[in-house]
């Protein structure tokens, strides 16, 4: 049985950083594809990050520059480096696997995007969720 549990979240102010960890367990294959999403109340759930067979990275448009995802498969845990955090990066940011990077948004046209409800309803697997609030 495959469960992901996400740490890290917080409340910084904008302009600080924050590092989300999932700590993965079970088996998961190396080819899925292994990512974050997010979503904030009254917006619709967006693909955040993801690395797919441990080598293509793709981001949402609007973290590129700012975030950093990683993988060390030695401790199976997945990182999200977030540094010059904005007000609009509040949300409950959660790690997520599956076979297709598109079901939680990314790996589309090599970037993240909104994530289509008959996505998501197909996920494999998903964490509990971090919550990340920045202050303005």
């Amino acid at each position: 049985q495959v469960q992901l549990v996400e740490s890290g979240g917080g409340s910084v102010q904008a302009g600080g950083s924050l590092r989300l960890s999932c700590a993965a367990s079970g088996d998961i294959p190396s080819s899925y594809c292994m990512g974050w999403f997010r979503q904030a109340p009254g917006r619709e759930r967006e693909g955040v990050a993801a690395i797919d067979n441990d080598v293509t990275i793709s981001y949402a448009d609007s973290v590129q520059g700012r975030f950093t995802i990683s993988k060390d498969n030695a401790k199976n845990t997945l990182y999200l480096q977030m540094d010059s955090l904005k007000p609009e990066d509040n949300a409950m940011y959660y790690c997520a696997t599956d076979l297709y990077c598109p079901s939680f948004g990314c790996g589309i046209n090599g970037a993240c995007t909104a994530i289509a409800d008959h996505s998501i309803g197909s996920l494999e697997y998903m964490g509990q969720g971090t919550q990340v609030t920045v202050s303005s």
